[in-house]
């Protein structure tokens, strides 16, 4: 699964065509709120791990398996996030499944505060990390792509339509990473997800309340 092909040109293995493929995948069922996407986002995190951990990425292939377990709370709180509020709503012609899956909705001025902290003592965390423990040659950017991803994750676990701004800064800065590091088809993959994620924030836009959108 390692050994090296050429496709279109690139150099690749087939497990980082596999996980390229998982990807898109994963994104695009993302887009259209799709709940199977966690599971694509499972088997796809696992094998990036193994493509990240053979570029010495190691930030970005421990981050993989971060993301398997934020996965499996994003796929529950999809389904039933909302469930604690449901009883609030006067959805007489949804069913109850309906009522219980997670809405679309924005951060308020503590919630970026949060992220943006979160993001700034995550990358100071792994960058040290990185530095001290690893043979990695890009520590700084490698933290802070991991960081802003771990951000971006977790408010997309939430619903929170800024996890695409969050995904649209990570994924241009990564499309330069993976190409230095040689792994073009993953920087293809990269800039096709800045599409996506500029996708992603249109559909997920034209689906907010009118009002009262914002939560914590």
């Amino acid at each position: 699964m390692n050994d090296p092909l050429v496709l279109l040109g690139l150099h690749t293995t087939l497990f980082e065509l596999l996980a390229f493929v998982l990807s898109v995948t994963t994104v695009a069922l993302n887009i259209r709120q799709n709940h199977w996407a966690w599971l694509f986002a499972i088997v796809s995190s696992a094998a990036y791990c193994v493509v990240f951990f053979n570029s010495r990425l190691y930030g970005d292939a421990g981050l993989q398996l971060v993301f398997i377990v934020v996965s499996v709370w994003g796929w529950y709180s999809w389904l039933h996030g909302a469930s604690a509020i449901s009883s609030n709503t006067t959805a007489a012609t949804t069913n109850s499944r309906e009522r219980r899956m997670l809405a679309v909705s924005t951060l308020d001025a503590r919630g970026w505060l949060l992220a943006g902290v979160g993001w700034a003592l995550g990358y100071l965390v792994l960058s040290w990390f990185l530095r001290t423990y690893t043979n990695t040659d890009v520590p700084h950017t490698d933290a802070f792509l991991t960081a802003g991803s771990l951000v971006g994750q977790v408010l997309l676990s939430r619903k929170k339509l800024e996890n695409w701004h969050a995904w649209i800064i990570v994924d241009v800065l990564y499309v330069g990473l993976y190409v230095y590091k040689g792994l073009l088809l993953t920087g293809v993959l990269y800039a096709l997800f800045v599409a996506m994620a500029v996708a992603g924030l249109v559909a997920w836009r034209r689906t907010l309340p009118a009002a009262g959108s914002a939560a914590p």
